[in-house]
């Protein structure tokens, strides 16, 4: 791959010099083949020669002239491939010269290698420099605009090499009569090539060696995001194809060492194999849209390999658990999906576990966690990867007699899959029967319909992109999840993904915790709390400038409900006091302004009351169930109490930018909206603040001497004191004077001392209590 250096530096004369050069060979070869056919050829077609004179000449005199036409088709290929390989370095090159001459005006250094940097860091900067001030975005687009200019620059090199090597051929007696207009069809042809050779691999099922499929697997990584690579292969292989040998990787019957000695090489298969699909059913070539009707039509058949017969959706389901699939094919998969189900299980008069499982199982998923015999795992995973789909989906009913436009039978798909869906069992890697496969997936999909993002996108760069439609679906999972705290508790595995839903929406929390009365869903005037825009409108429409989406007795219910779970506590914890400090910064005077004592601190005392109740609603409902989890003064129940504070190492662990900050450690993947998408001074302090846990001050036997109930008491007082660090953020930022600092750290907490205690007028969720 060309480097940094090599693209900025390189040196188009010699290449332009070779295109010129190869234009006047074709010329000339042109030249030669029109005598040759005109000639040569034209004159022995009209000889009149006889017996073995004829039987030998006039045929070499044919191959011949056919050498002149396809020495002129290589030289004219030749210079097509060098024209377009150097329009393509010279428009990277100049991209990266512009990059490097703008950098400068824009307060970045790149250096040869392609690092970016601060032209002056921040460190070394004079009290009086008012130069530019990159920000954390600006070195991303800096650095995403450099990876592009690369990008290009390599993928014209990949394609044009292999270009040329293609056009000269193998054979050393003839030329190759290879055509090609320029880099856009050679790319074509490649694709085809490689998708027709990957095809052939694939359709050998567990019969490939373990070498075949490492050679699969290449051919798909080095075809990544390559919509036509994905279309060609998809097509080649056909939907009835895929189905069919994937079945037979997972067929235990046939005895197949693959999946007992290759397990690993059969996970990335499955990665790569879905990632190639979900790019292709973006497509809407005929050819695609007639792949993507038979796909869902073989959905309902049986699957017949050697020994087993899966139904076609629970194939093409773990086929579906990573990679992004087109919106459309996902809601249509999804629908037919459902009404299959319907159908097998007689409208639900049995369990689908009953009507998916079959015996022998077919080992349908290599990623770990369950075999892939529920085929709605993979299905949510989809989801989960897709939010505009999966948004669409939790909002919709589904029609269960779609062929029947009469009689109205419909399904509500977020109460089917929350709620009346008796989730199958499924084999763990311990060999251990559970729900949780399918609560995981379906949080996943639940993560990705309410917070706009997939639910494993990294954090990085992320924005918060919550729209109306999110947030109609969360308040469906306020009201499930917020009304019965047995919803989470029976549903295992999916209290990571409540937490991070929470976290998600801590801003509109804090707005309906900030409302006294318990069912009103009218915002209090002048609320400094909410998913705003700049314009200080709310993001979810001009209903919610001043409605709630959430009443204050919805929201005591989520999140006392969610934070039962140790992670759902550290998980909303850990938020609250980021959105605490952020909303400090937004709403505090700014540091420096004025003598403290002079300053208004109402709004900033509002944010922090708000923030400690929350706090004590979380810490309170975590020891509730501790307490009925666990015997008072037994090991379990000292070490559970010993870890209610962990979260605050989440939190100051958090890295913020573009107004989210994205949770660390236990907390990890949970994005947490910012009231301001600039990040004030308290927020920078809050983050490189010491993290007090009281799990770090003993050794675990010095835990384990105490008393549950005096434990309890240093938890629930360190947690208060953890609850006032945005206090001492915002006191701490640059700007105040020691005297205003220490003034206003006092004020506040002062202010906000008792405020956990009015946690304790609210009826929080009973802690759960599994029947016997």
């Amino acid at each position: 791959m060309p480097t940094f250096d090599q693209v900025l530096h390189v040196r188009l004369g010699s290449l332009n010099e070779a295109v010129s050069d190869w234009g006047s060979t074709y010329d000339k070869l042109t030249t030669l083949q029109e005598k040759a056919e005109n000639g040569l050829q034209a004159k022995a077609d009209k000889a009149d020669w006889q017996g073995e004179n004829a039987g030998v000449t006039r045929p070499f005199v044919k191959k011949t002239a056919k050498e002149f036409s396809d020495a002129a088709k290589v030289a004219d290929s030749i210079r097509n491939i060098l024209k377009d390989a150097m329009a393509e370095f010279k428009a990277a090159k100049e991209s990266l010269e512009k990059l490097v001459q703008e950098a400068p005006a824009k307060g970045m250094r790149i250096d040869t290698n392609g690092a970016v940097s601060y032209l002056i860091h921040p460190d070394r900067r004079s009290k009086d420099y008012d130069g530019p001030k990159p920000q954390e975005k600006d070195f991303d687009e800096m650095r995403a605009a450099i990876k592009a200019a690369l990008d290009r620059a390599n993928d014209a090199d990949d394609v044009a090499s292999r270009a040329l090597r293609s056009v000269v051929g193998t054979d050393e007696n003839n030329f190759s009569g290879t055509e090609y207009t320029g880099l856009k069809q050679a790319s074509k042809a490649q694709d085809a090539e490689d998708a027709k050779a990957a095809a052939k691999l694939a359709e050998k099922g567990d019969d490939a060696t373990p070498e075949e499929i490492d050679k699969l697997n290449k051919y798909f990584k080095d075809n990544r995001d390559d919509p036509y690579f994905a279309e060609r292969f998809a097509v080649e292989v056909g939907a009835k194809g895929n189905l069919e040998y994937w079945a037979d990787m997972g067929d235990p019957s046939d005895g197949s060492r693959l999946g007992i000695d290759h397990k690993d090489k059969l996970a990335e298969l499955q990665k790569n194999w879905s990632m190639t699909l979900a790019t292709a059913t973006h497509s809407t070539s005929p050819d695609m849209e007639q792949w993507k009707t038979d796909m869902i039509k073989s959905g309902s058949e049986p699957i017949q390999s050697r020994g087993t017969h899966p139904y076609g959706f629970q194939v093409m389901s773990n086929l579906m658990r990573v990679g992004d699939y087109d919106d459309k094919f996902l809601r249509t998969y999804g629908n037919a999906l459902v009404v299959a189900e319907d159908k097998i299980t007689h409208g639900g008069s049995h369990p689908p576990g009953r009507a998916w499982f079959q015996t022998p199982a077919n080992h349908l998923n290599w990623q770990g966690g369950d075999q892939g015999q529920d085929p709605m795992i993979g299905f949510m995973e989809g989801l989960g990867h897709n939010p505009k789909a999966s948004t669409e989906f939790f909002n919709s009913d589904i029609d269960l007699t779609p062929e029947n436009d009469k009689d109205n039978k419909k399904l509500n798909a977020f109460d089917y899959f929350s709620k009346d869906r008796d989730w199958p069992e499924e084999l763990n890697d311990k060999g251990n029967h559970t729900k949780e496969p399918g609560y995981n997936a379906l949080g996943h999909a639940l993560e990705s319909a309410t917070t706009g993002h997939p639910y494993d996108a990294p954090t990085e760069g992320l924005k918060d992109v919550r729209t109306v439609e999110n947030a109609e679906v969360m308040q469906k999972v306020v009201e499930r999840y917020g009304d019965d705290p047995k919803y989470m508790h029976t549903q295992p595995g999916i209290d990571d993904s409540l937490g991070k839903m929470g976290a998600a929406y801590i801003d509109e929390f804090n707005r309906s915790m900030e409302q006294e009365s318990l069912s009103s869903t009218q915002e209090t005037e002048n609320s400094p709390f909410g998913a705003n825009t700049g314009n200080g409108k709310s993001r979810f429409g001009d209903k919610f400038d001043t409605e709630l989406l959430f009443s204050r007795g919805d929201t005591i219910g989520f999140m006392g409900t969610v934070a039962q779970s140790e992670t759902g506590h550290g998980q909303l914890s850990a938020a609250q006091t980021l959105y605490t400090t952020s909303v400090m910064d937004q709403v505090g005077p700014p540091p420096g302004s004025g003598p403290a004592k002079d300053l208004d601190l109402t709004d900033a005392k509002t944010a922090l009351r708000i923030g400690a109740e929350t706090h004590g609603i979380l810490d309170d409902s975590r020891m509730a169930q501790i307490d009925q989890d666990y015997q008072k003064d037994s090991e379990e129940h000292k070490k559970a109490v010993g870890r209610t504070t962990e979260w605050v190492k989440f939190g100051v662990g958090a890295a913020a930018a573009g107004g989210v900050a994205a949770l660390t450690g236990g907390a990890g993947g949970a994005l947490v909206p910012l009231a301001s998408e600039t990040i004030g001074g308290a927020v920078v302090t809050y983050l490189g603040m010491e993290a007090d846990d009281i799990a770090e001050k003993y050794e675990e036997d010095e835990i384990l001497k105490k008393k549950s109930d005096d434990l309890k008491d240093e938890a629930l007082e360190t947690g208060k004191q953890n609850a006032l660090m945005p206090a001492q953020a915002y006191a701490g930022a640059p700007g105040w004077s020691k005297d205003d600092s220490n003034y206003i750290q006092e004020e506040l907490t002062k202010y906000v001392k008792d405020s956990r205690l009015h946690a304790k007028d609210d009826s929080l969720p009973d802690p759960y209590k599994p029947k016997k």
